[in-house]
């Protein structure tokens, strides 16, 4: 008798695997932060906030060369993991921990939700998402009774939209506001009004294009929340081109120009990766008219140009 172990629905992590990822990544963070070195933390990092944090950390690096003048350990607690039971690869959980970045209890308490990614046996657990939110705008989400999630693979029809699709509606409603099944808020229509009022300035013109990123590491995440619906983390790369009129000069901060590719004449051009943690309600159910709720959106600069 073959046993396929590809086949076969079982939690993706155990709760002290789960810990231990949670502190490796912690320690790793730290020590990148510290030193101003992205080649401590690469192996700990991966997708979205990989891309966001070696671009930062490198950036960081050029500036100050002797490390962080600043640096104070980030400190993760009160950490509460849920995991998925799943088959096959990859594997992921996430990790919901109190960090010592904020103000507890008051506006500005807020907890790191993080998800972590494994592709196979022998890979080492990576953080691949990142989404800072107040404890009131986490989801709950759905367990069985022996305490696992339940994982929405990314082609699931059991969503009101299908989360492979989310990067590219997302993409296209940044840029022209369609399809409009994304609720309004801060990361959808007011962050279109702000862009709006960026584009066109005396002197200067700002373009943006977005594209999607769904692939790979960068692909969306899912786990299913109490009542319907799911709470997806996905990826969108962004264009930022700003052009200047003659005579007009461009200021490029210096964290842009440590990533910066060419020479500043009449143009610059910016790229970020930006993940968004969304909740999706169930297919016909009803629930928020059927709307995406945009609950929180990470983005770093990742690289620059200009010409």
């Amino acid at each position: 008798m073959t046993v396929h172990g590809e086949r076969e629905i079982v939690p993706a992590a155990t709760a002290a695997e789960a810990a231990e990822a949670l502190k490796e990544f912690t320690d790793a963070y730290n020590a990148a932060d510290k030193a101003y070195d992205p080649a401590k933390a690469a192996q700990r990092v991966t997708g979205a906030l990989g891309a966001i944090n070696q671009a930062g950390i490198k950036s960081r690096s050029v500036n100050y060369p002797d490390g962080n003048p600043q640096h104070v350990p980030l400190e993760l607690t009160d950490a509460r993991f849920t995991i998925p039971k799943k088959a096959g690869w990859p594997r992921f959980f996430l990790a919901d921990a109190d960090s010592n970045r904020d103000q507890d209890k008051g506006p500005a308490d807020n907890r790191w939700v993080l998800v972590f990614l494994r592709n196979a046996p022998q890979d080492v657990w990576q953080a691949a998402y990142l989404t800072i939110l107040s404890p009131d705008r986490i989801p709950a989400l759905k367990m069985d009774q022996d305490g696992f999630a339940e994982a929405i693979a990314p082609d699931s029809p059991a969503l009101a939209r299908v989360p492979r699709d989310l990067s590219q509606e997302y993409a296209s409603y940044t840029q022209t506001g369609k399809p409009e099944h994304f609720e309004a808020g801060p990361h959808t229509s007011q962050w279109r009004t702000t862009r709006v009022k960026e584009a066109n300035r005396p002197g200067r013109a700002r373009q943006y294009i977005d594209q999607p990123l769904n692939s790979g590491d960068y692909g969306p995440l899912g786990l299913a929340t109490q009542g319907g619906g799911a709470l997806v983390f996905f990826t969108v790369r962004n264009f930022e081109r700003e052009t200047m009129a003659r005579g007009v000069r461009i200021e490029v901060h210096p964290d842009v120009k440590a990533l910066l590719s060419g020479e500043v004449k009449t143009s610059l051009t910016k790229e970020r990766i930006s993940s968004q943690a969304a909740w999706v309600p169930a297919a016909s159910s009803g629930l928020n008219g059927g709307k995406v709720k945009v609950l929180g959106r990470l983005t770093g600069l990742t690289s620059a140009k200009g010409s």
